[in-house]
């Protein structure tokens, strides 16, 4: 099979489909690798290191597409890399089509068959998806903490407190993977932390990150006093395939205090907070009744080198089933096409779309 690796177009996104030593395995079981030159760099991975491994080096996105039986990507398709798809063609990657109507139709009509790493399941869990929400909701914790000083347009807060100065309050929609670990970090700094969380036994995990956790079920009046008094405020709610649910609204923004801000990590599956609307790292934030927002949908693409290499390593044992001839058969791959030739295959797309 040969598989292809173009160069990622989105604003400031440093990562890389594979790293080389990925690469390398697929080489030795006899597929061809073709990687546009320099995708991989701002990764820390110069083409030598993919060349001296095997990998064919590509001029341009144009060939990549042209030539490939199998594309991996990081990114849903970007500006006119839709179009370079085709009927008979695999892809993989993110793709987050629950809220992007225009993106699926524009793939739907080149009748490629997009497995979409955010809809890999395995025994209840996203397994792709697991390292780049870890991430996620880290850079949260620390873009938070930056945009709250004051030359940022923040209160001037230091999130962790110190001697006679009060730790600012991080409240957290969604006690998941990218919930969690934003939670764990803002404890780490002595913030007080305020997660909402549905299931009784994850709260019991986020407590025991330390005595300034507090974990609790999301009733409405509950978030409500909860948001009005945060300094940072997070939304890390998933539930896959689909739209993330609405839990907070423009109202409740409004009673934030001026400097606050708000990270919706949610952002890739439409945001969970009303008042969220994607950005790039180019232009990252913006302003809402005073309140501040940092939305970027691609946050992992921030620290490029980590977040290739944990990409990588968390693919890997689907990419190596995903090129066998009879990977239909696999539930975890077949359960996480998203469409293929044509039409939506996922059922959860289908209700929405259909």
């Amino acid at each position: 099979m040969k598989i292809g690796i173009p160069t990622e177009i989105k604003p400031l996104e440093g990562r890389v489909g594979l790293v080389p030593e990925a690469c390398a395995a697929l080489v030795q079981k006899g597929h061809q690798v073709l990687l546009q030159s320099g995708a991989g760099v701002a990764s820390g991975y110069p083409d030598q290191s993919y060349a001296e491994l095997g990998v064919t080096l590509v001029g341009s996105a144009t060939e990549i597409y042209q030539a490939s039986d199998l594309v991996v990507k990081v990114k849903e398709p970007y500006g006119d890399e839709p179009e370079m798809l085709r009927a008979g063609q695999l892809l993989f990657c993110f793709l987050h089509l629950a809220a992007d109507e225009s993106l699926t139709r524009r793939l739907l009509d080149s009748g490629v068959t997009g497995i979409a790493f955010e809809t890999v399941e395995e025994q209840g869990r996203l397994p792709i998806l697991a390292p780049m929400s870890d991430i996620a909701g880290r850079l949260a914790v620390q873009n938070g903490t930056t945009l709250l000083h004051h030359q940022q347009g923040g209160k001037g807060l230091l999130l962790g407190g110190l001697p006679a100065a009060e730790p600012g309050h991080v409240v957290i929609l969604g006690g998941g993977q990218a919930g969690g670990n934003a939670a764990e970090l803002a404890a780490a700094m002595g913030a007080r932390v305020t997660v909402f969380e549905r299931l009784r036994d994850r709260m019991g995990e986020l407590r025991r990150f330390g005595r300034n956790v507090t974990a609790l079920y999301p009733y409405k009046d509950a978030v409500s006093e909860a948001v009005a008094n945060a300094d940072l405020l997070i939304g890390a709610v998933l539930i896959p395939a689909t739209k993330a649910p609405r839990i907070v609204d423009r109202s409740q923004i409004s009673l934030m205090s001026p400097g606050s801000v708000v990270v919706d990590i949610s952002v890739d599956q439409g945001g969970c907070i009303e008042t969220t609307r994607p950005t790039t790292y180019e232009d990252p934030t913006y302003k809402v009744d005073g309140v501040t927002h940092f939305c970027v949908t691609n946050m992992p693409g921030a620290v490029p080198r980590s977040a290739s290499q944990a990409l990588s390593a968390s693919m890997m044992p689907y990419l190596l089933r995903l090129v066998e001839e009879d990977w239909q058969n696999d539930q975890q791959l077949w359960g996480a096409v998203n469409l293929a030739k044509g039409e939506l295959v996922h059922p959860v797309l289908r209700d929405q779309y259909l």
